[in-house]
C-alpha cells in the first residue's frame, strides 16, 4: 500500500468523533472524509487529542501536522518549533496516540 501523506489544516473535523457506524471508506471519499469516519469507527485518536498528549511532553508550538497511512497502519506526523529553536518531529500511531520515533530538522 502507498504512503498517502494528508495534511489537514482543518483540525475541526478530527475533534469531533461522529458515533454513527461507517463503512470502512466510501467510494470516492475524499482524505477529509477518510479521516473523518475513521475517527468516528474510533481507529484513530481525534487531533485534539493527540496535540493534547505531544503538548504535555514537549514544549514548543506546532508548526505542522500530516495524517499518513503507512503499511495499512495510520500514523500523525506533528513537528514542532522547540523554544531553543530547534525543529523536531514526532511520529504517533493514531490509533493510540503513542510515540513512535523522532526526528530533527539538522538545517
Amino acid at each position: 500500500m502507498s504512503t498517502r501523506p494528508l495534511i489537514f489544516l482543518a483540525a475541526l473535523a478530527l475533534l469531533t468523533p461522529w458515533p454513527s457506524p461507517m463503512p470502512a471508506q466510501a467510494p470516492d471519499a475524499s482524505d477529509y472524509e477518510t479521516a473523518r469516519m475513521a475517527v468516528g469507527r474510533g481507529d484513530m485518536l481525534p487531533l485534539e487529542t493527540i496535540l493534547a498528549g505531544v503538548e504535555a511532553r514537549h514544549p514548543g508550538q506546532v508548526v505542522e501536522v500530516e495524517l499518513e497511512e503507512e503499511a495499512g497502519l495510520w500514523l500523525y506526523e506533528v513537528e514542532i518549533l522547540t523554544p531553543d529553536g530547534r525543529l523536531i518531529e514526532i511520529e504517533l500511531d493514531a490509533g493510540t496516540g503513542d510515540i513512535l520515533g523522532y526526528g530533527e530538522d539538522e538545517d
